[in-house]
């Protein structure tokens, strides 16, 4: 969905607790530069900025809503320019219930990982999505 002539998306950071270790599932994309990034896509029209996250990531992911919790007061947007048109995509949290629960890609990725904020912070690609990671890990940790 266009905004002042700019793009919408939104998506889940989604996050597993393995023992004492915070893991961030990232997707590899099929194209383009095969950037990293949590599941995410543009907002239809008449969809909330939730429900398209929620979406987003049942169909680049496989997860279905039940496979997760929100953690809705922790919500991060993005700022950026694509191909010379603004894009803002907005995230919120989003904790597995079940640590094992398995991922089933779409077409537009070619892998996932779990990985540990540090190793997440290796291959994000963009210092915009470094950060957002970070916060994240943040909120994640003030939570005990």
């Amino acid at each position: 969905m266009a905004s002042a002539g700019g793009l919408v998306a939104a998506g889940l950071i989604i996050f597993r607790k393995i023992q004492s270790n915070i893991e961030y599932l990232l997707l590899q994309t099929s194209y383009g530069q095969h950037h990293w990034t949590p599941p995410k896509g543009h907002v239809d029209p008449g969809e909330s900025e939730l429900q398209t996250a929620i979406r987003e990531t049942e169909e680049e992911a496989g997860l279905s809503e039940q496979a997760y919790n929100i953690l809705s007061e922790f919500k991060y947007t993005l700022n950026y320019e694509v191909k010379g048109r603004p894009k803002r995509v907005v995230y919120w949290l989003a904790e597995m219930k079940n640590q094992e629960c398995p991922i089933i890609l779409s077409d537009e990725h070619q892998t996932y990982v779990w990985s540990t904020l540090d190793r997440a912070l290796e291959i994000s690609q963009y210092s915009d999505m470094q950060k957002l990671l970070k916060e994240a890990d943040n909120h994640i940790k003030s939570q005990k």
